[in-house]
């Protein structure tokens, strides 16, 4: 009888032990708090476990006292990790996979080296920077500067993988590197008409949107705590930005007229159509996704820049997100039905990446250093266009559950 129950002790602790990993590698990839619920609550109805959590941003708690499993969430996992994270959650959800195999997946997860060399990243970040100078600020100019300025922030990244204390420090380095050279450049060679915007593209990177548009979505869902949380680093991050950007503007005397943020397009209405083709090739370069994604990712990206973009014709940039976000939402939730692509939640992401709106809080911040802003205007446009996208994926999700479940190839709706 006793190794009947400590045979049962066991499978039950492999079960916690699995849970607790698995939800803290979800976080570490940027799933919303009240879908990691979700999942561990189906995987452990499914396992005969009686769940209990703890769920915050950087930590979980699986099980009660003496018998759960406390996981810090670690560094952000990559997209490549992301990518096969995704498949491995749809097996848990599923009940697919068992425990041990669930642990020994995940472990094989963590480990994967980088897909990619490191100039092949750089170059795919510099890719990334010139496909949003294509859609932002569509010049020669402004194309020449993101290409040349992303090699640079490129570069500083790879340098930062090796050295945890510049990491830290990046997002404040390279907005202050950018805006030094941006600037410098623009002096010395007469050029003052794209000074913002040209600043935009290469720190894409750091930009918290995604943090932001995951602090409203939980706080509609009643996470707080975490909401709170993720709000916290967004302004921070913010902040290292403006900051980088503000030293780089002092140490240079920056006058008023040299600060100016008029969208121009010099190449054409096709140029920001092509940018988002671009930045589909820089996502393949950079975070190194399998080849047979790259149609999947053009046909999300598509959706929703032209969602967004018919949206914000008709009711203004700053409402934008929602369109978005609302077909970003539908489209990757019926993608995901099909057996040949990847979880929904993966195939969100890259559409999530691009939405432009999250660029808008940037712009606010450099306008607002040039003394020609109204901080408070600015930070109230950066959270209605982050709260656009965040109703735009509640409204998708409501769409998709009225689609009657005997109409699809799965039995979950995966976000």
């Amino acid at each position: 009888m006793s190794e009947t129950v400590e045979h049962v002790d066991d499978e039950q602790r492999a079960v916690v032990d699995y849970l607790a990993r698995l939800g803290a590698a979800m976080l570490a990839a940027d799933y919303s708090v009240d879908y990691v619920r979700m999942v561990l609550t189906r995987a452990s109805d499914r396992f005969r476990l009686e769940p209990r959590f703890l769920i915050l941003p950087n930590y979980i708690q699986v099980g009660e006292s003496c018998d759960s499993r406390i996981e810090h969430v670690g560094e952000s996992l990559r997209y490549d990790q992301a990518f096969q994270l995704g498949a491995l959650v749809r097996r848990t959800y599923r009940n697919f996979i068992s425990p041990s195999d669930g642990t020994a997946e995940l472990d094989r997860i963590l480990a994967l080296p980088r897909p990619l060399p490191w100039w092949v990243n750089m170059i795919g970040y510099a890719v990334q920077s010139a496909a949003y100078g294509l859609i932002l600020q569509p010049t020669p100019v402004g194309l020449v500067a993101a290409t040349g300025f992303g090699l640079v922030v490129g570069a500083l990244d790879i340098i930062a993988r090796f050295n945890a204390a510049f990491l830290r420090l990046l997002p404040f380095i390279s907005a202050f590197i950018v805006t030094f050279a941006a600037f410098s450049i623009g002096r010395l060679l007469h050029m003052g008409q794209d000074s913002l915007r040209v600043l935009i593209p290469p720190l894409t990177l750091f930009l918290p949107g995604v943090g932001i548009t995951l602090a409203i979505l939980e706080a509609s869902t009643g996470e707080v705590v975490s909401a709170a949380a993720r709000l916290t680093q967004g302004f921070t991050r913010l902040a290292q930005l403006a900051l980088g950007i503000v030293l780089g503007i002092q140490a240079l005397g920056i006058t008023q007229w040299e600060l100016t943020d008029a969208p121009r397009n010099l190449l054409g209405p096709w140029a920001p159509w092509l940018g988002v083709a671009v930045y589909g090739v820089g996502i393949m370069l950079y975070h190194g996704p399998p080849r047979r994604f790259m149609p999947w990712l053009l046909l999300i990206l598509y959706v929703s820049y032209a969602a967004q973009f018919g949206t914000a014709e008709l009711f203004g940039a700053y409402t934008s997100g929602f369109g978005g976000g609302l077909a970003l939402m539908i489209c990757t939730l019926a993608l995901g039905e099909l057996r040949s692509t990847p979880s929904s939640r993966v195939l969100l992401v890259p559409g999530f990446w691009l939405m432009v709106p999250s660029s808008i809080g940037l712009v606010g911040i450099t306008e607002i250093v040039g003394g020609d802003g109204d901080s408070t205007n600015a930070i109230i446009l950066m959270l209605v266009s982050m709260l656009s996208i965040s109703l735009g994926f509640q409204a998708g999700r409501a769409i998709w559950a009225l689609i009657p479940p005997r109409i699809r190839f799965r039995d979950d709706a995966e976000y």
